[in-house]
């Protein structure tokens, strides 16, 4: 069983940016002997360790829609499969950081579709020049504030689900 290394998580996320199917990365993972399935997928999905894929649709009648997942899922499957090599569980992962950074990568996307939709909204109306500077300072706030909270919540969810120290009180 090989895990997939860093340059390769790396490389997978530059070129699907724009996300994977749950296919691709069940074969992604195939190809290393790294026994998973898209039935696997699914169930780490409903137990929250994964996010939900957002329906791409394709163009033409009746073509149907993809469900793309954000590239990061790469990086999270691989944690998932070494921590359970490590003799985890699935309750015991659902414990640990991965899990509350899945929340914390979807609080982060939602407020980036926000913040575009506001800049989207600031660029189609007649605002004043004023007034649409003011607005735009506004945003550019809020945008920096939002990533200092996520990087304030992910520092937190670190250290909170962080393994015990030796000689840690059990209190």
């Amino acid at each position: 069983m090989d895990f997939l290394g860093p340059e390769e998580i790396e490389r997978v996320e530059r070129e699907h940016a724009e996300g994977v199917t749950a296919r691709y990365v069940v074969q992604l993972f195939s190809t290393r002997r790294v026994r998973f399935s898209e039935a696997t997928f699914r169930k780490y999905v409903q137990a929250g360790l994964l996010p939900r894929s957002k329906r791409v649709g394709h163009k033409g009648k009746n073509r149907g829609s993809t469900g793309l997942y954000p590239v990061a899922v790469v990086r999270r499957v691989n944690a998932i499969k070494k921590m359970m090599k490590e003799g985890m569980t699935l309750e015991d992962i659902r414990r640990s950081f991965v899990f509350f950074k899945n929340h914390i990568d979807q609080v982060d996307q939602t407020l980036d579709e926000v913040f575009d939709g506001f800049e989207q909204q600031l660029g189609h109306r007649p605002f004043g020049h004023a007034h649409r500077r003011e607005l735009e300072g506004t945003l550019h706030e809020l945008r920096r504030r939002g990533e200092e909270l996520v990087r304030d919540v992910t520092r937190l969810g670190s250290a909170v689900t962080a393994a015990p120290g030796p000689g840690a009180a059990h209190t």
